[in-house]
């Protein structure tokens, strides 16, 4: 609820014309915050199924490959995309290269943008509704009080380490650094049995508040009537994407006994922030699903740039192809 109601608040505000948005300087803090407190969920337990992980990330790889092409396939046919706007829109993450790479190939930015935030807040409300439902998420963490004056030094050994592995990470550019930095501290700390402190849960709903702000803001400077004109394109590629990934979800729910929600939430193309988030607070393993992630935003940054090449260089061959006297021209893709 404080995830999903506050991004929806702000996408409706952004929506409705209202200048939104979170400063820079408190996001950064809000995600070192978050992945503290998602390495604080790390116990022994979490680590016992690390064996069968390699197969699971292949399986992924698997699925990011058919639901890209899937979508682009769906974009092209259905709606009359090109070929380069449809793969932008369907590659399942790294909204922020995306649009780069929209913006220097003369992709159709605005329907990208719409439809990669679409499928955002659609799976950040979707996927714990749908979860809760079926009776596959844990029940809420519970609200309780932490005494933060008796724990100072236990918070300093926690925070100054997370902190500078963030900036570490941030510093090399590592993909989600400033989460999963944090995280990894907090876990090997709380794993230990180093520290044994949490944050107040007023601070994490808060945090958590902030982060659905920060999604809900993907939609400033973004008119109703222009969403309007792009949500087929949005629902039908969402539906298109979630079918196909699902195949692989089934797989390994029933073929190697995962544990369904971790699987789905795993698999869910959405922001690597709001599905850690998810993860937990419907108390799914955070490193299983934090792993998966990373190796979806891994996979994809050193994929995208070739397959942009790749299409890009058969965009031109194709309008720079010469006719033959009395031969069809091939079509382009655009």
């Amino acid at each position: 609820g404080w995830l999903s109601g506050s991004m929806l608040f702000v996408a409706i505000a952004a929506l409705l014309g209202r200048p939104v948005g979170v400063p820079a300087r408190l996001a950064s803090i809000i995600f070192v915050a978050i992945g503290i407190s998602l390495g604080g969920a790390v116990s022994p337990q979490t680590l016992k199924g690390l064996s069968a992980w390699p197969v699971s990330i292949a399986v992924l790889a698997a699925a990011i490959a058919f639901s890209t092409f899937a979508v682009t396939l769906y974009l092209q046919r259905v709606h009359g995309w090109d070929q380069m706007s449809a793969f932008l829109g369907a590659v399942p993450g790294l909204l922020s290269q995306v649009i780069i790479m929209a913006t220097q190939n003369g992709a159709d930015l605005r329907g990208i943008a719409i439809v990669q935030s679409m499928r955002v807040v659609i799976l950040a409300v979707g996927v714990p509704t749908s979860l809760a439902l079926l009776g596959l998420s844990g029940p809420a963490p519970p609200m309780v009080d932490v005494d933060v004056g008796n724990s100072l030094g236990e918070f300093a050994i926690l925070i100054g380490p997370s902190v500078i592995a963030a900036l570490i990470l941030q510093k090399v550019r590592f993909p989600g650094g400033l989460m999963f930095g944090p995280m990894i501290v907090s876990g090997v700390l709380h794993g230990t049995g180093i520290v044994h402190v949490f944050f107040p849960w007023w601070f994490y709903a808060g945090a958590v508040c902030c982060l659905g702000a920060v999604t809900g803001s993907r939609f400033a400077n973004t008119s109703l009537h222009m969403l309007l004109s792009y949500i087929g394109a949005a629902l039908g590629s969402f539906a298109v994407g979630i079918a196909s990934a699902g195949i692989f979800v089934l797989m390994l729910v029933f073929g190697l006994s995962f544990h369904p929600a971790d699987v789905v939430v795993s698999f869910a193309p959405g922001a690597l922030d709001v599905m850690m988030i998810l993860a937990l607070t419907m108390h799914l393993d955070p490193i299983y699903v934090g792993a998966h992630h990373l190796a979806r935003f891994l996979l994809i940054s050193v994929s995208l740039p070739v397959m942009v090449r790749a299409l890009a260089g058969r965009r031109r061959k194709g309008k720079s192809a010469p006719k033959r006297a009395g031969a069809t021209p091939p079509p382009t893709p655009d």
